[in-house]
């Protein structure tokens, strides 16, 4: 097979980069170890009344994958730097072994478990009550489909029931202040949403960096259908993938300057876009996609924060540090 010579320079470039240990910031791609500037509080000038669905929203795809190598690794910050920088939707996944869930991306013990997960995640919304967490939670590396028990075992033991948003339904944003939504992709009684109830596009399959066009073309499609989509549905994009010739880097390379130019085209536009989960973004692209709120969505935080009092959401959260306190 003969290819052109501009796709073969082109393949040339996305494996340099694939494989280039040096660390890059850019306004739409960063895997150094920090953001360039943070957005912590960002959901505070949303009004209460506004739905959830109707909120535009960062997220990390496989967002505690910081180890393992260029074909396990999918972020490069911490999961407080990610939190602090505005992202609000992540992608975790554990391994169910006696008893414990450690986070893994496959075969890669990505250095944590759930507990460290859910501690972070108590402590930003104890410090940042008007925000709220999406969680999608999913096994891996493991096949018992039996995690709910250790699921809760893990939340009685590292945060507190009311942390949780504890119904099928898509909350209003004063509902989800000081809230951990889990979006449940595994068995059991419900813990909250279920992760199935998402419209998703997550074609993260991309065999090589020739396929690159038309992963674009699937993430780009169903931006175009969120704005139109069923407004009490949450719509879920992801811009990653990775194949056995295109790692996570190398994707994410490609397809993060490809979003960040579409975003910039519709920045007028007032859309809702619903959660964008991506590889290695940069705090600019967060920035970017944080602004993309509808036009009745007021944006003087410092407005709600009067009205609030800056105290939404902070009972169960106290209560979580009450526990921890004891326990320790």
């Amino acid at each position: 097979v003969f290819l052109p010579q501009e796709s073969v320079a082109f393949l040339g470039k996305m494996l340099v980069i694939g494989l280039s240990f040096a660390a890059t910031q850019t306004p739409s791609y960063d895997d150094t170890p920090n953001p360039e500037f943070l957005n912590p509080s960002w959901m505070a000038g949303i009004p209460d009344a506004q739905p959830l669905s109707g909120v535009t929203m960062p997220g990390t795809h496989n967002t505690m994958a910081l180890y393992g190598g260029v074909y396990a690794e999918c972020q490069s910050w911490s999961l407080e730097s990610q939190l602090h920088a505005g992202v609000r939707f992540l992608d975790i996944r554990v391994r169910h072994i006696n008893g414990n869930l450690t986070i893994h991306h496959g075969v890669s013990y990505q250095r944590a478990h759930f507990g460290h997960v859910l501690e972070g995640v108590a402590d930003f919304l104890l410090k940042y009550p008007s925000e709220t967490v999406l969680m999608r939670l999913k096994e891996e590396f493991s096949e018992t489909n039996n995690i709910y028990g250790t699921v809760v075992d893990f939340i009685h033991r590292h945060a507190h029931w009311d942390l949780l948003w504890h119904s099928r339904t898509v909350p209003t944003m004063g509902e989800a202040r000081g809230k951990l939504i889990i979006l449940q992709d595994f068995s059991g009684p419900d813990l909250g949403m279920r992760y199935g109830s998402l419209d998703i596009a997550d074609d993260w399959k991309v065999p090589s960096l020739l396929d690159l066009k038309n992963k674009w073309r699937s993430v780009s499609e169903h931006l175009e259908a969120a704005p139109a989509g069923n407004p009490e549905q949450m719509f879920l994009t992801f811009s990653s993938g990775a194949g056995v010739f295109a790692n996570p880097r190398a994707v994410a390379h490609y397809m993060n300057p490809q979003l960040h130019h579409y975003l910039q085209a519709q920045t007028d536009s007032n859309r809702r876009f619903g959660i964008i989960c991506m590889d290695f973004p940069a705090a600019p692209m967060i920035r970017r996609i944080i602004d993309f709120q509808l036009t009745e969505v007021r944006k003087d935080e410092r407005r709600f924060l009067s009205k609030a009092g800056g105290k939404r959401g902070t009972s169960s959260l106290q209560r979580i540090l009450k526990d921890r306190t004891k326990r320790t």
